[in-house]
């Protein structure tokens, strides 16, 4: 981006917009006064730390103005150019969608349970064959993240994929309303957050609010394959396009393979093409479908977006293969859990060929509230003797899944440990391990299997 102060003033209707600055250019935004780069307008924002007191630090790596909250006048630096409003976190939105409006791209709003992250890497590296586009960077996915997004944007962005995350109603209306999307997506509904939510039901409805700002031309794609979202877009008007594998969907995926690196598949509107995605997982597909009809709806050309799906970078492929000390191969996801997530990287781990035998480690998934016992226990379904020999479970929820799978596998081959009880974990395992052995280590990054990553491959 590159704007005047006074135009950004104007623009978060600033209380001093009237001012006269000096012919001053911003050409980027931060908030965090350490990644601040010189040209930018820092933001400061009131959180666990009240960020205008990091203004000195902001103005040392070159911020050339600055927003500042009107209650904080007194304390307004008199070295740079100074925006005074009412909210600084407003004036983020605000300044966002005004760049948005400037800017003018079409709009790809993704959301989901799980997989908006690889998804809108996906779409993004479709629309990238024809477009100049611009893309979520990380997990900027909420309210401070959607605007920084926006002002990314280079002034050539002709497509700004958003992805955009939640954890309570109220909040993807409020993003969806900010960027006006010309397409949204959905990729699944899950369990992520159902401690705040209750249930699936009600995580579909906060999930359906990526609508909401849906223009009345718009296109709204998500997962047919989910009845949940059958029924509550019936009252969606806007045009609407599914992908699954059931055969009622617009896209219909097939003849799923899947190795260690990459995936396999067919898709019905290409059916003479074989598609190939860098990952694991058959549970994957459903993403490139989501990213292939996205493409379609864009008049992508079909031989782009295969070669684009087969390309693709993930931006945080945090499921990936290392090499334990001994050389056993070792499934990493030890940051993110949830049940939709570890029963799908359980089945796709237990069809890994393997020399030796697989060992799950599993720890407990947060933010799960009174049902959270229920669901661990769901991953029974997952967990077989003939496939996963030998499981290993950390924390006090995963004792609920110990007490059910002792009853199908053989004695002394599902080992529990208390949430304080990592180190003997730890000890028992690396004992246990040899070269030719998968381990998979999944939890939530709360429980610090990543402590156990790191004994394995030291």
């Amino acid at each position: 981006m590159k704007m005047q102060v006074a135009e950004i003033a104007k623009a978060v209707e600033a209380v001093n917009a009237e001012q006269a600055w000096p012919d001053v250019h911003v050409t980027g935004v931060a908030f965090d006064s350490r990644k601040l780069q010189a040209g930018d307008l820092f933001i400061p924002l009131m959180g666990d730390n009240d960020g205008h007191q990091y203004i000195q630090n902001a103005i040392a790596n070159g911020a050339v103005a600055t927003l500042w909250a009107s209650d904080h006048a007194d304390s307004a630096p008199d070295e740079l150019p100074v925006i005074m409003v009412a909210d600084t976190l407003t004036a983020l939105q605000q300044l966002g969608q005004y760049y948005l409006q400037k800017i003018n791209p079409k709009v790809v709003a993704v959301t989901g349970s799980n997989g908006k992250t690889t998804t809108k890497d996906m779409i993004a590296s479709v629309l990238s064959t024809q477009f100049n586009v611009t893309k979520t960077h990380a997990n900027f996915n909420n309210q401070i993240g959607v605007p920084i997004t926006l002002l990314s944007m280079e002034p050539n962005t002709e497509v700004v994929v958003v992805e955009m995350g939640m954890d309570h109603f109220g909040e993807l209306d409020f993003l969806s309303q900010l960027v006006q999307p010309d397409v949204a997506v959905i990729t699944m509904i899950g369990e992520a957050h159902i401690e705040f939510f209750g249930t699936r039901d009600r995580i579909a409805d906060a999930k359906l609010e990526i609508v909401h700002g849906l223009k009345e031309d718009g296109t709204f794609i998500f997962n047919g394959d989910e009845p949940l979202l059958q029924e509550r877009a019936q009252d969606v008007s806007q045009h609407q396009r599914t992908f699954g594998l059931d055969a009622t969907n617009t896209l219909v995926g097939s003849d799923v393979t899947s190795g260690r690196a990459q995936t396999e598949f067919k898709a019905s509107l290409w059916p003479d093409d074989t598609y190939t995605i860098p990952m694991m997982g058959a549970y994957n597909v459903n993403n490139a479908l989501a990213a292939l009809l996205v493409a379609d709806t864009f008049h992508i050309r079909p031989t782009a977006a295969k070669q684009a799906i087969a390309s693709f970078v993930p931006t945080e492929n945090r499921t990936e293969w290392l090499s334990g000390s001994k050389g056993e191969a070792i499934l990493s996801d030890v940051y993110n859990s949830n049940p939709t997530a570890a029963r799908r990287v359980l089945a796709a781990f237990a069809a890994v060929p393997t020399k030796g035998q697989r060992i799950v480690v599993l720890g407990d998934m947060l933010e799960l509230g009174d049902q959270s016992d229920a669901l661990h226990m769901s991953l029974a379904s997952e967990l077989d003797p003939t496939t996963i020999p030998s499981v290993y479970l950390n924390g006090q929820h995963m004792q609920a899944l110990a007490e059910v799978i002792k009853a199908k596998y053989p004695q002394g081959t599902v080992h529990y440990y208390p949430t304080d009880s990592q180190a003997q974990l730890i000890e028992d395992l690396t004992a246990a391990v040899s070269a030719d052995d998968q381990v998979l280590l999944k939890g939530s990054h709360g429980i610090h299997l990543e402590k156990v990553l790191a004994a394995l491959t030291d």
